[in-house]
Formats: structure tokens, C-alpha cells, sequence
């Protein structure tokens, strides 16, 4: 049974939330974030290509199912791309390639120079969302599109104002 907390101002009771089982050992870090896409070469073109992500793993599990990681050089978090066809049970495909092709999904990455990055996605042709600006949560970001429509937000650490 709940331990009784007490009345809250409407005179009702309060009842504590039970404890969950304990879990032995918490996860220390977050390795990957999924990107589902439609063609999984145009989004490592584009992750590779445009934004100089490196492949960290490329692995054909069977000949159907291929899937792999890319990171920014030198970062230990991993974006896991995988093809909607190859990943979800044929029922739910169709579903999952109508939420993919709306680009819901959004990556946030930390550069150095965000305008320089921006400049150069504008370059290849990059759907751009927004130009860079200072946000008054200092930083600077812009963001652009990936090809399936995903937002792609950019940001750097404005200096600090004495």
C-alpha cells in the first residue's frame, strides 16, 4: 500500500507512486539515435557528403537488411540509418514510410563555424529552413533538410560576454 502523503489544497489525499523494481546497472552514455529513411545511399550521401559524418559500421545482416552508423569525426554518438523496408514488419511499412517522408525527425549537431557549414550546405543545394542567427539562449544555429525531410539543426556556443 501507498504511504499517505498528506491533503492537497482541494482536500483530497495524496498517494505516493509506488516504487518501480530496482535496475542493476543504469546506462551511462546514449550510443545511437535510429534515423529511419526511405533510400539508406542517399541519406549517407548526405550524412557523409554534405555534413562529413564518418561510417563507423556498414553491415549487411542479410540480403535484405543492411543498416549502418555515422558520426561526426572524433564523437562517440552514433547515428543508426536504416532503410523503413528492411526494419519493420511488412504490416507496419506502409505506416512507417508515410512518418518517414514527412521528415519529423530533427538531429542536432554542435559545430565550430555554423556559418561556414551553412554556406557550404547551401552550396550543394541543401533545403535551408533557417539562416544562421544568434539565439538569445546563446548560441548561433541555423537548420536545413536531409533528403528524406528531416531537420538537420547547427549550432555553436556564442562567446561568452563578460
Amino acid at each position: 500500500m501507498s504511504p499517505r502523503l498528506g491533503r492537497d489544497r482541494a482536500g483530497t489525499e495524496k498517494q505516493g507512486v509506488p516504487a518501480a523494481p530496482g535496475v542493476l546497472v543504469l546506462p551511462t552514455v546514449i550510443t545511437h539515435t535510429p534515423v529511419f529513411v526511405i533510400d539508406l545511399d542517399d541519406a549517407l550521401t548526405f550524412y557523409t557528403d554534405r555534413l562529413g559524418f564518418e561510417v563507423r559500421v556498414d553491415v549487411s545482416a542479410r540480403p535484405a537488411m543492411r543498416w549502418l552508423t555515422v558520426a561526426a569525426p572524433g564523437s562517440d554518438h552514433e547515428l543508426l540509418l536504416a532503410a523503413v523496408d528492411q526494419h519493420f514488419p511488412p504490416v507496419d511499412q506502409d505506416a512507417m514510410r508515410e512518418l518517414v517522408a514527412k521528415g519529423d525527425l530533427a538531429v542536432f549537431c554542435q559545430v565550430d563555424e555554423v556559418d561556414e557549414v551553412f554556406e557550404s550546405l547551401r552550396a550543394v543545394g541543401a533545403e535551408i529552413l533557417q539562416e544562421p542567427i544568434d539565439q538569445p539562449y546563446g548560441i548561433r544555429d541555423c537548420s536545413v533538410r536531409d533528403p528524406r525531410g528531416n531537420q538537420v539543426r547547427l549550432s555553436q556556443p556564442l562567446p561568452s560576454q563578460p
